[in-house]
């Protein structure tokens, strides 16, 4: 069997990738930790024991290659999906606590987090109901159906404060994206959030009209007299954007106390009110969408404040007033991401060279062999050396995407993309977190960052699919 399996046919560029990832990954943890001071094998080091992690994950790659059907995963696609549900939820009571979230079972001196591995089991599930022969994701039950395979791993994974990990998840949107789900929901998404920025750095009031100039920008693309579309909606923009000075005269102020984004909403939301009961009885479906969709647009937006207040800790919304602009505290909660940007600034294009990194050696960035390992690559490798490596990432996300889409058979094809999807958004996060681009939410970037639990979740990620591929080529 794996004088078979080790063949031309194997996906070497993939292995290549990995294992060029995996030991560069384990250098740079070498160099965070010790600075090249300490003993190679020392197990009660990071770096000692990342080379058992990186040894046992070796282990769980040939065996998957050598020894497990391909069609072992099809068949208990569910079956292991609901088991890592019960382990998701289990650890919120049994896990011990790291860093203030309950997501982490220790084993004596092994500590697994279950987080990590729900990736896999969540692309079985997906690509076992994708894959289905009468599944289409126009039929609304089907689409909810693959949606809640998606939200209920992220809401417990929620529950266990593991926010960064639950945001993984919405990778998968691209998977079902790529399966047919309309691109709308994706805009509807982006839509969303930038209007919660939008209310969150300016106010209601100025997020309303934003809303307003989107929508009627977006219904004029499909409108038969597009200019008038346009035109009427800057008129109407202009006039409703005077409503706070016509709420300052004394006869208008005399009969409300009602500010000016109540108004508005109140004014606008009558009118969409309006025009949907009209769109149902001519059959105007854009309009009465565009529509409603204005109407979930003042419901979040007059959410925001009590989501951002109430929901959200205290840490949290400190990052995201930091990454913002809204707040500067670089020796409070901004102090890991400036010391980051100061560690790849150092490094200019070339680096100070392996084991020379200052930052890195005299521990001014937390977590430096974990979430933040990327910073060490852009201080001691320098901005040619972290180019390589995303280049080594994009290679790799590519590859994945390129083979997924020459499957015949569609598991394979839907498992493939579930994969790149999942190293895409962890490499998105965790270098724009390093960037300052993101909020500090605690991510590993794939195969590079310490931890058993990242590294065995991704090796199984990964190989399997080259498993799955190899028996496509047969």
């Amino acid at each position: 069997m794996a004088n078979k399996i080790i063949s031309h046919k194997l996906d070497w560029w993939l292995i290549g990738a990995y294992l060029l990832l995996v030991i560069f990954g384990w250098m740079n943890i070498y160099s965070s930790v010790c600075g090249g001071e300490g003993y190679v094998f020392d197990l009660s080091q990071k770096y000692g024991m990342h080379l058992i992690w990186i040894a046992s994950a070796f282990v769980l790659a040939i065996t998957i290659l050598f020894f497990i059907p391909s069609k072992t995963y099809s068949v208990l696609a569910y079956g292991i999906y609901f088991l890592m549900l019960i382990l998701l939820v289990a650890v919120i009571f049994l896990g011990i606590e790291v860093n203030g979230s309950h997501s982490w079972f220790a084993l004596g001196p092994v500590r697994l987090q279950p987080a990590e591995f729900s990736k896999i089991s969540t692309s079985f599930a997906i690509a076992a109901l994708l894959s289905k022969f009468d599944f289409t994701l126009s039929n609304r039950k089907s689409f909810l159906t693959a949606l809640a395979l998606i939200v209920i791993p992220m809401l417990c994974i929620v529950c266990e404060k593991e926010t960064g990990s639950a945001l993984v998840y919405l990778g998968f949107l691209i998977v079902l994206y790529r399966e047919g789900m309309s691109g709308w929901i994706l805009l509807i998404g982006l839509y969303a959030i930038l209007i919660f920025i939008l209310t969150l750095i300016l106010s209601p009031f100025v997020a309303i009209l934003i809303s307003i100039g989107i929508i009627s920008l977006i219904y004029s693309l499909f409108a038969r007299d597009k200019v008038i579309v346009i035109l009427a909606s800057a008129v109407i923009i202009t006039l409703l954007a005077q409503l706070p000075k016509l709420l300052q005269l004394d006869f208008v102020s005399r009969f409300t106390q009602l500010s000016s984004d109540i108004w508005l909403a109140i004014i606008t939301g009558a009118f969409a009110v309006i025009f949907i009961i009209i769109s149902f009885k001519k059959k105007w479906k854009f309009l009465r969408n565009s529509l409603l969709v204005y109407l979930l647009s003042l419901m979040m937006i007059f959410s925001v404040d009590i989501v951002f207040h109430k929901v959200l800790k205290d840490y949290q919304q400190a990052r995201i007033e930091t990454l913002l602009g809204m707040r500067e505290d670089p020796m409070g909660v901004g102090y890991n991401v400036h010391q980051s940007l100061i560690a790849i600034g150092s490094g200019g294009v070339t680096g100070k060279g392996f084991l020379h990194g200052t930052q890195t050696r005299f521990d001014f960035v937390p977590e430096q062999s974990t979430d933040f390992i990327f910073c060490t690559v852009g201080e001691e490798w320098g901005f040619i050396g972290a180019t390589i490596i995303l280049i080594v990432y994009l290679f790799l996300i590519l590859r994945i995407f390129a083979s997924a889409n020459n499957q015949s058979d569609k598991f394979n094809r839907i498992y493939g993309y579930c994969v790149g999807c999942c190293i895409l958004m962890h490499v998105l996060i965790n270098v724009g977190m390093t960037l300052g681009l993101m909020p500090v939410i605690g991510i590993p970037l794939p195969f590079l960052s310490y931890g058993g639990s990242s590294l065995w979740s991704f090796t199984i990620l990964l190989f399997i699919y080259i498993r799955l591929d190899y028996d496509n080529k047969l």
